[in-house]
């Protein structure tokens, strides 16, 4: 490190101060496992152990950098490293790393590049393994992409290498903290009174729905919106990769897709959970996206039962997501003409 006048503050190079944050993030780290120390309390250590680490170091910082070093250090402990920042803004709504030096963001509808940077690939891969590993889920060269969640439900996607081929890759699309209700809706302009009313009508009256749409096109919001209209006396089941739905009603029961193990067994698919679901006694059952051979037995409960269900597709127009559940049936190796037409009994829902 560079080297100082006596009694005046050090001036470290940005290198220096890389090392300094690694030094005192493996240490700290170290001890936070083997003292095991509560989550409550892991604050408070933290502070008092990089105190200590600078005192017994002699070190004699700026006030600044040593307040930049200590949030980053809490953040890589404690939070989603050079990131947290970005997820307690609330105006951003969705969070892009393209290795460790680009971190885009959309905020306010408008995509930017931040100043926000990683150290290197290791420091990204630390986060994403910060991320998935609570939820029982792995990323590797043999598994390169996963799908996860945030604790406040944000949705995850990571890829690594070989995949991603300018480093390990983050992308986040936050979870509102307020969740939108349909009288937003009616404000913002996307939904007239009369289309309300009409839409919680349709619920209310067990009609199924599938709503459809683009990536980014509010599919899971409308989707959450409509739940809402779903009376308090039913058993509603959801299926989903990720869990992002957020039912208000009291009796939810929620269930998410397992990743296989590193054998490539023992996976846990949409369609497994769709298949399951049928025999919980469901009055409803919320089917995050259907994307596959899934289709099959959603439209199934569809029609044997289980009317109300409601779900999302993706499809560009109306038209589009009247057919593309024929494409997916396909995928569930089922001919829908040799079989009497799902693509029938979809539309006479």
């Amino acid at each position: 490190m560079s080297a100082a006048t006596p009694g005046m503050p050090q001036r470290l190079t940005a290198q220096d101060l890389i090392r300094l944050k690694k030094y005192l993030t493996d240490n700290l780290l170290r001890a936070l496992e083997m003292e095991g120390i509560p989550a409550a309390q892991r604050g408070a250590f933290v502070h008092q152990n990089i105190t200590r680490i600078f005192d017994q170091m002699q070190l004699k910082l700026p006030e600044d950098v040593k307040r930049e070093i200590f949030k980053q250090v809490f953040n890589d402990l404690l939070g989603f490293g050079p990131i947290q920042p970005l997820l307690e803004d609330p105006d951003v709504s969705e969070i892009m790393v393209n290795g460790p030096k680009k971190v885009f963001i959309e905020k306010n509808g408008q995509l930017s590049k931040s100043s926000v940077v990683f150290d290197d690939e290791d420091h990204v891969l630390r986060i994403i393994d910060r991320i998935i590993l609570p939820l029982g889920r792995r990323v590797d060269y043999d598994s390169p992409t996963v799908d996860a969640r945030l604790p406040d439900g944000s949705r995850v996607n990571a890829v690594v290498r070989p995949v991603a081929i300018d480093g390990p890759s983050i992308t986040i699309r936050k979870f509102r903290k307020d969740k939108l209700s349909v009288e937003n809706l009616i404000e913002f302009g996307s939904l007239s009174r009369q289309m309300a009313d009409f839409l919680e009508a349709c619920v209310r009256a067990r009609f199924n729905i599938v709503i459809s749409g683009g990536t980014g096109s509010g599919k899971t919001t409308l989707l959450n919106v409509l739940s809402g209209f779903i009376p308090e006396d039913e058993r509603i089941i959801t299926i989903e990769d990720a869990a992002e739905l957020q039912l208000q009603q009291d009796h939810v029961m929620r269930m998410e897709t397992k990743a296989p193990n590193v054998d490539g067994l023992h996976a846990v698919t949409i369609r497994d959970l769709v298949k399951n679901s049928l025999r919980m006694r469901p009055d409803r059952i919320v089917v995050g996206e259907v994307r596959g051979g899934e289709a099959l037995d959603m439209l199934q409960a569809m029609n044997t039962g289980h009317d109300g269900s409601l779900t999302t597709v993706h499809a560009n127009s109306p038209r589009d997501a009247l057919s593309r559940p024929e494409t997916l049936v396909l995928m569930a190796g089922m001919d829908p003409a040799a079989e009497g037409g799902a693509h029938a009994d979809f539309l006479c829902h």
